[in-house]
């Protein structure tokens, strides 16, 4: 886990990088959780992320961010251009966390007209030229925080439009946050969908099918993808062997648990994390 307290003071750290910009050596390029938000606004060329083992790909106008906690690596940036910008977590007001982190499935990158890649660019710009000025100002901290804020908002407000979240205040939105919440709160000692409606005052239906109309998926999938995501990070992330993995996500058969993965995955465990970690 790298913490951005030991780059940054002030909890944000920013750069533009250009075409051809290889990492600097005390960079984290190998797989790494950050206990912060990183964003990402592409202005040219084009970059490939492994994110929680799902290969995805930039290019040009185009946005994205990383959670605090989600396993990623650099693939390739050596032909990307555009704006870094990682943000302690406390910074990033509850409501835009709130769309940040309320997807049930991975992220994706989404694409900016020139009018919203104009209005991310210039906040950018001027982000950075306060948060490089010398600290003369006694204002200038809180000034580039405020900053700071409204570029996550914007990049809130386009997530939003992209997802169609303006229906965010509808009750199947709602359920499905109230949902992943739960999830991440008692995934280990529970992974029943009964246990997750009754929490929720619902019948297992009817969350049934509001999570089928928001993710595709329904909540058993939901379960096992968050089961096995974390079984994943584990393989990879940990020296925890295959039945120490299985005790901490809360089986106690890892045989039982390894038959899980395989059916899951299509590999077992140490297939999985030697295929990773070659």
């Amino acid at each position: 886990m790298h913490q951005l307290k030991h780059r940054a003071d002030n909890g944000l750290e920013m750069r533009y990088f250009s075409l051809g910009d290889e990492p600097k050596e005390i960079e984290p390029i190998g797989a790494h959780r950050d206990d912060h938000y990183l964003f990402f606004l592409l202005d040219s060329g084009s970059a490939s992320l492994m994110i929680d083992f799902h290969e995805l790909h930039f290019s040009g106008y185009r946005i994205y961010y990383i959670l605090p906690g989600q396993v990623h690596h650099r693939i390739s940036n050596k032909v990307a251009q555009g704006w870094y910008l990682a943000v302690d977590t406390a910074l990033v007001p509850t409501e835009y966390r709130d769309v940040f982190e309320g997807r049930l499935l991975l992220q994706q990158p989404i694409s900016l007209d020139k009018q919203q890649y104009e209005q991310a660019n210039q906040l950018m710009h001027l982000l950075n030229e306060k948060f490089r000025e010398s600290n003369e100002d006694p204002f200038q901290l809180q000034i580039a925080y405020s900053l700071m804020q409204a570029y996550a908002g914007l990049i809130a407000g386009y997530y939003c439009k992209e997802n169609d979240d303006a229906a965010k205040a509808s009750r199947s939105a709602e359920l499905a946050r109230q949902f992943k919440t739960l999830l991440a709160d008692n995934l280990i000692t529970h992974k029943s969908p009964s246990f997750y409606a009754g929490l929720m005052n619902v019948t297992e239906g009817y969350l049934n099918e509001v999570l089928k109309k928001i993710t595709g998926f329904s909540v058993s999938n939901l379960i096992m993808n968050e089961v096995m995501l974390e079984a994943k990070r584990l393989l990879f992330y940990s020296t925890q062997n295959v039945k120490e993995i299985a005790h901490t996500l809360g089986y106690q058969d890892h045989t039982y648990f390894s038959r899980l993965f395989k059916n899951s995955q299509g590999v077992t465990p140490l297939e999985f994390r030697n295929k990773y970690l070659k």
